[in-house]
């Protein structure tokens, strides 16, 4: 299959024509969230970027696997081997088991993706339901001379592993350095032969709630390796695409590929590493003690402090997708306004695709040639961009060079005489693809059925003071088609269900 998608490998520190190991068909593999807590605006990035970037690839004819892991386990409070488990600490605070803290995050994290348009996942996989294949997993690294056992706890040697491999080349890190730096962290780590070295098992102690049985004793598994273990059950030992957020490059992707390649195969695990770039708001990071902390929750619900108005999901959506995915991303009042505007333009172009017609009577132009290259220019250049790395941001700039012709168009329905059928009908067919199933946007919920309601009795009202007769009944009329009753009653106008 030939198309001219580019994209951007962070291990090469290039772009290349993308490539599938299996063309037709295309693995995608997204770090999705530790459900411990309440997604943040800054969860909501990746997903919506893996998000286009899945729906493009169907658009262009590919079969996609797309998995997205839930992390239920094993993500400690340091991000690294240390302290309690995230989720474990949460479940003890407020006196669940674990599971119950991971459903009711894991439901909400759902209902806010849905929300943002995200179609979900083909598999979804949780590491506390793969824990066999990661303690394969061990055992091979074991096995092949890249881990080692101590007191219960299994882990992974980096300097050994370094020898023979390049720890660090995704992240574009010096092992030497890395160990200059961290030198004198390996007080209190004792067991570990380097402060490099990362936990693939952890012996639980007494108190810790999560534990499963492993040939080392009880335990739970180190956070980096669910992805591996858990990608290469659903998408193979060498795949097409891994992305996460630009954090997790190192260390957990850096690890991901040691574990991969020492565990079974000289592969860097996946083919391209893509990685979106973090969220601040107002200039500065998102942090709870400053105030600019918005959970998804906050931000649908006009609940947060750093916004003085609501937001809709699709608005955010947007705002999202107007910078390219590797750019950050400065969060203001002022940039989701605009959003708003800019996102209600585009809604408003596909209301108006229907209306494109040219009116009864009018003879088409006999030479529409240069309207047409002109109009599919236009069309062509919106997937310039898409194919450039994903560029939404210049997609979107790109449809609205397309939409002020439309525009124009619809202004002028006389026009459209200047330009074929068929080349209208391939840009309406563009315009809609790349608005609705590529950007995934979608209209926001319509207004209240009960604020319409009670705004038509108001009219209804109006209409029996002036003894407008007529209009009274025409609205007693609609509203009756809609199985509404209108009552007029000595305290007022009320309603009740039409029971006919």
């Amino acid at each position: 299959m030939e198309h001219p998608l580019s994209l951007y490998n962070t291990l090469t520190r290039r772009k290349a024509p993308f490539e599938p190991l299996h063309a037709p068909f295309v693995g995608v593999y997204l770090c999705g969230p530790t459900v411990y807590s309440e997604a943040h605006l800054g969860n909501a990035r990746g997903p919506v970027v893996f998000d286009v970037l899945t729906r493009y690839l169907r658009y262009l004819g590919y079969t996609v696997r797309y998995v997205r892991n839930i992390t239920d386990v094993g993500h400690l409070e340091s991000d690294a081997d240390e302290g309690e488990d995230k989720l474990a600490k949460k479940a003890r605070a407020q006196q669940l088991e674990p599971m119950q803290v991971a459903e009711t995050y894991a439901h909400r994290y759902h209902h806010h993706m849905a929300q943002l348009g995200n179609l979900p996942p083909d598999i979804e996989p949780r590491a506390s339901g793969h824990i066999t294949e990661q303690i394969t997993m061990i055992e091979e690294i074991i096995a092949n001379g890249f881990a080692y056992e101590v007191n219960g706890s299994v882990y992974f040697d980096v300097p050994t592993y370094n020898e023979s491999h390049n720890y660090g080349k995704l992240s574009n890190r010096n092992i030497d350095e890395l160990l200059a730096g961290t030198r004198d962290n390996l007080a209190g780590q004792s067991e570990k032969r380097s402060p490099l070295d990362f936990a693939l098992w952890k012996n639980a102690s007494p108190e810790h709630i999560m534990r499963w049985p492993s040939p080392w004793g009880e335990g739970f598994p180190g956070w980096h390796l669910e992805c591996s273990a858990m990608s290469r059950k659903y998408l193979g030992k060498e795949f097409d695409i891994h992305g996460g957020g630009l954090d997790l490059m190192f260390p957990h992707h850096e690890c991901e590929i040691a574990q991969s390649q020492a565990s079974h195969s000289h592969t860097d695990e996946s083919q391209v590493w893509m990685h979106n770039n973090m969220i601040t708001v107002n200039g500065t990071k998102m942090s709870k003690s400053t105030g600019n902390f918005i959970t998804l929750t906050d931000l649908f619900a006009g609940t947060t402090e750093a916004l003085s108005q609501v937001f809709s999901p699709m608005v955010v959506r947007f705002f999202l997708l107007q910078a390219h995915y590797r750019s950050p991303v400065d969060v203001t009042e002022d940039g989701l306004q605009a959003a708003r505007k800019g996102y209600r333009k585009l809604m408003n172009g596909l209301r108006l695709l229907d209306k494109l017609a040219l009116p009864e009577g009018t003879e088409r132009a006999p030479d529409t040639e240069k309207a047409d290259a002109e109009l599919r220019k236009l069309t062509a250049d919106c997937f310039v961009g898409l194919n450039d790395d994903l560029n939404t941001a210049r997609c979107v700039a790109s449809l609205f060079n397309l939409l002020r012709k439309l525009n124009g168009y619809g202004a002028n329905l006389a026009t459209l005489a200047n330009v074929s059928e068929a080349a209208l009908q391939e840009t309406t067919a563009a315009y809609r693809a790349l608005v609705t199933d590529i950007l995934g946007l979608a209209d926001e919920p319509r207004a209240d059925a009960e604020q319409l309601l009670h705004l038509t009795l108001h009219f209804y009202q109006e209409a029996k003071a002036a003894k407008d007769y007529a209009k009274v009944d025409e609205i007693r009329a609609a509203l009756k088609e809609q199985g509404i009753v209108v009552k007029d009653t000595k305290a007022g106008v009320d309603w009740a269900y039409s029971e006919e």
